[in-house]
């Protein structure tokens, strides 16, 4: 048994998986600069180096990614699939060492080629006589004289003593410690197979962080949301006062004849849109609660949620700085990918080793005797090593096909993988598009908002003067409303842009505990 395991170590060496070298050329070396792009800052921090408890700064925001990270639902699915994967690598690890087991029996019978016969197959399986000088004594009828052979004399020998204490019933005791049915990987498939489950397993760790990144970035998008429309809601509130008194004021002159009714309609048309806004947003605000809560997987308390969207910064506003496309494969889901396709590579070693011959070895050691209290007495001891070979000859294909399915498995991975890398740069370099106009977007929204808000107090003055129409002041009256809602809208997109350069980068796994692969 050593020598054959130590022909296996030798022999370890032999692994007929190709081997793995990472796909390139799916993207362009650097990221995305010039033109659209924002030209990036040499002093910025590595942006994948960042926690996500240093990368958001409001402290309500912080308390909710956190309890989502304890309860969400998905999370915990990915968590168990990790478990899964770690458990099954551990099944087919276990192949790479015999199973050892410990067995024992009694054998009864009057029959006396019953009796050898169970001599003989307790060799067999590990209880056999190892000589002719075995359990019996010599003093048998002459039926169990001598074998023919030395497993064969040890069963004659113990039958006969059996027989020679004039006794109706044979009986057997049998002992046995070892192995059955252990392949010696000579051409590397138990090595490949256990390979592709440490691999399985990888990727389904990097699928459980690119899950954690992912619902990072969506708890802190609806928070934002969230805080968006709370403004929104506010915003028309504010705008429903002023629009209520102008609706008062036009209605009273059109009272007394001063003004006509179509001003008082007029007004009335504006009131009666923000009231619809009102309505709408508030039902909206209850829904983004409603989204939130399924993120988080608890309702989120009300001292967590945000009053609105102020403009006041709740992310680091950091941009990396000279960074390679190379740093997309670090991305999990990436990692995923390449783990999987390391996967199909050892895959293809299991189906090639499958054209050569296999060599499996049965082993036991143990004790037989005819009485209980000899089991462990002198002479009792034998030992059985069964070493076998099967070489495929015939397999109407099977083989050939597994093995044309295990190399069209590696290139379908091959693809997944580079598509998973032009999908991350893409994302990266939207992110970044976007990132370079969203600053001048904010400024030029929030001067027209300003001054859209002077207009419509200028022409109120005006109207009032009797220097301006109703028209034009009930225009400039919407105008102003209209900006300030696509000022609100402009914020949320300018900060949930950074949280997507920030979620896109891969960053949100700084202080993540290292790998395990017990």
């Amino acid at each position: 048994m050593i020598a054959a395991l130590a022909l296996t170590s030798a022999l370890a060496g032999c692994n007929m998986a190709p081997k793995y070298e990472r796909p390139t050329g799916a993207i362009p070396v650097a990221l995305p600069e010039g033109g659209v792009y924002p030209r990036a800052a040499t002093d910025a921090p590595d942006v994948t180096q960042i926690g996500w408890r240093d990368f958001f700064l409001d402290t309500r925001l912080r308390q909710v990614i956190e309890s989502a990270l304890t309860n969400n639902r998905d999370l915990r699915i990915a968590a168990g699939n990790v478990l899964q994967a770690r458990a099954q690598y551990r099944v087919q690890r276990s192949a790479i060492v015999p199973s050892t087991g410990l067995n024992g029996s009694a054998t009864y019978t009057n029959n006396l080629f019953g009796a050898i016969g169970a001599a003989g197959g307790g060799a067999t399986g590990g209880a056999g006589a190892g000589t002719g000088t075995g359990i019996g004594t010599g003093t048998g009828t002459g039926t169990g004289g001598a074998g023919t052979g030395g497993t064969g004399g040890g069963g004659g020998a113990a039958a006969g003593g059996a027989v020679g204490e004039s006794s109706s019933n044979i009986q057997f005791y049998s002992a046995n410690v070892g192995f059955s049915a252990f392949e010696l990987d000579l051409f590397g498939r138990i090595r490949n197979q256990n390979r592709a489950a440490l691999e399985q397993y990888f990727a389904t760790e990097e699928a459980q962080r690119s899950a954690r990144i992912s619902l990072i970035a969506e708890v802190a998008s609806a928070w934002l949301t969230l805080a968006s429309d709370q403004e929104q809601l506010r915003l028309s509130r504010e705008t429903l006062k002023t629009f209520e008194e102008t609706v008062r004021l036009t209605t009273a002159q059109f009272r007394i004849g001063v003004a006509s009714e179509l001003e008082s309609r007029q007004a009335e048309t504006n009131y009666q849109a923000a009231r619809n806004d009102i309505a709408a947003l508030t039902a909206q605000v209850a829904r983004d609660q409603n989204a939130l809560n399924l993120l988080v997987g608890t309702t989120v308390p009300a001292e967590q949620l945000p009053a609105g969207l102020d403009g006041t910064a709740v992310t680091r506003d950091a941009l990396p700085g000279n960074v390679s496309s190379e740093v997309l494969l670090r991305r999990p889901d990436v990692l995923q990918a390449e783990h999987q396709l390391i996967a199909q590579s050892a895959n293809i070693g299991a189906a090639r080793a499958a054209f050569f011959p296999r060599i499996s070895l049965t082993a036991t050691i143990g004790t037989i005797s005819s009485a209980l209290s000899g089991l462990f007495g002198a002479g009792t001891f034998n030992y059985n090593a069964a070493p076998s070979l099967a070489l495929p000859l015939f397999d109407g294909g099977r083989n050939a096909g597994n093995l044309d399915y295990a190399k069209a498995s590696q290139q379908v991975a091959v693809a997944t993988y580079e598509r998973s890398i032009q999908t991350a740069f893409r994302e990266v370099a939207d992110a970044l598009a976007q990132r370079g106009t969203i600053g001048e977007q904010v400024a030029a929204q929030g001067a027209r908002a300003n001054a859209a808000s002077v207009a419509a107090r200028l022409s109120d003055a005006r109207y009032r003067a009797g220097v301006d129409s109703f028209l034009t002041s009930l225009d400039a009256q919407r105008t102003a409303y209209s900006a300030q809602q696509q000022l609100v809208t402009t914020r949320l997109t300018q900060a949930n842009n950074l949280i997507e350069l920030y979620r896109s980068l891969g960053g949100g796994l700084a202080g993540d505990p290292p790998r395990s692969t017990d």
